[in-house]
């Protein structure tokens, strides 16, 4: 496997999701991320299924090592300072306030190495009448005007992933990797800030370009209905999704494979000004036709014409797709508790290789005699 990375050293103290999924992130790349948690607990996201090893923290902390330190204890925050001096990022999700707090804020430890690469990252940024405002994935998304774009107005509930979390700790690795590339050449470390609700603006960046630009306000079917998206159950009780886009040639094939070859000379699908404006009278139109014959073979004779498509799977769908096992999507490493760990690889490959060489999430201070030692901090390189 490639690691660019290879000669990056990450503090990650990160809990929960963003402050680790940026570590991570780095860490796939081949960065040597160092998971700094707290004795006996560690990273609260490790108990959230019992035990110190849920699926949610496994999620977010392939690739790392682990260390356990307290730096309320002047021992084990004069060791942090030892790993500081020789990294070259550290990262941290705390609420504003709270580094400081633990005596690992920005200003204390780039002053310890000045190359330091500091990363931090909060709900609402570092200051503002929000500041101080707890937030979460959901709040997060809500606040940022996201959250609306995916709720059923006829049945709204929250669902999906957690976006904000996932999409805040990308966009911290980005700045990251920009502040690494500048220090090539100024040889200065930079404080990155990234907060939830600025990256959740930005990720639903062409919601605000329609309402800054065309004073249109967005909603949970704005976009489905421009692209032409659709979902449509058939005979056999999976799920289909088509996006038809703009090229006319894609309705053209469409109306072959369902076989109703005289289709587009309804008013309602005509063009795509009429097919948008039109939207549940083209699905309402659709679907009962695709409720006619089984999964399978509407893939069969979509795929042949052409027209963009795919099952709406399932995850072990997926990981049995022949696409899938072509490329390899999901890897394994020793499990440190014993037999095999399972993951889903990068999906960045330079020349060609895949990143398949992986190592599981770290137990609770499970590299603490390799990395710490009885104090010093030498397995590490020096800073630069």
């Amino acid at each position: 496997m490639a690691k660019v990375l290879k000669d990056v050293v990450v503090l990650d103290m990160g809990t929960f999701i963003t402050g680790p999924a940026a570590g991570m992130l780095l860490a796939d790349l081949g960065a040597d991320v160092i998971k700094v948690e707290q004795p006996g607990t560690g990273d609260p996201f490790r108990a959230f299924n019992g035990g110190l090893y849920s699926p949610h923290f496994q999620t977010y902390n392939r690739n790392k090592r682990s260390v356990t330190l307290d730096t309320k204890n002047a021992a084990d925050l004069a060791r942090l300072d030892e790993l500081v001096a020789r990294a070259d990022v550290f990262i941290q999700n705390f609420r504003p306030g709270v580094a400081k707090k633990l005596s690992v804020d920005a200003a204390r430890l780039q002053a310890i190495n000045p190359k330091l690469v500091y990363c931090s990252i909060s709900g609402f940024g570092p200051d503002g009448p929000d500041r101080d405002r707890p937030a979460f994935d959901t709040v997060a998304q809500a606040a940022s005007g996201f959250l609306r774009l995916l709720i059923n107005p006829k049945h709204p509930r929250v669902v999906g992933p957690a976006i904000a979390d996932a999409v805040t700790g990308f966009y911290a690795a980005q700045g990251v990797l920009a502040a690494l590339y500048e220090r090539r050449t100024t040889g200065k470390g930079r404080l990155v800030e990234v907060s939830m609700f600025e990256s959740m603006c930005h990720f639903n960046l062409d919601d605000f370009t329609h309402y800054l630009s065309e004073d249109q306000v967005m909603g949970p079917y704005s976009r489905p209905n421009v692209s032409q998206s659709y979902v449509f159950e058939c005979s056999d009780g999976a799920w289909i999704a088509l996006h038809m886009s703009s090229p006319p040639k894609f309705w053209e094939n469409l109306a072959e494979a369902i076989g109703k070859p005289d289709m587009l000379s309804q008013p309602a699908f005509s063009d795509r000004k009429n097919r948008i404006e039109n939207y549940d009278a083209v699905a309402a139109f659709l679907a009962p036709i695709f409720k006619t014959r089984p999964l399978a073979e509407w893939c069969e004779r979509l795929l042949k014409l052409e027209v963009p498509h795919s099952p709406v799977r399932n995850t072990p769908d997926v990981l049995a797709s022949p696409q899938a096992k072509h490329l390899q999507i999901e890897a394994t490493a020793p499990h440190p508790l014993g037999g095999t760990y399972h993951t889903i690889r990068s999906p960045i490959s330079f020349d060609g290789e895949r990143p398949l060489d992986i190592t599981a999430p770290p137990t609770l201070g499970q590299h603490n005699e390799e990395i710490l030692g009885s104090g010093a901090a030498a397995p590490l390189k020096a800073a630069g």
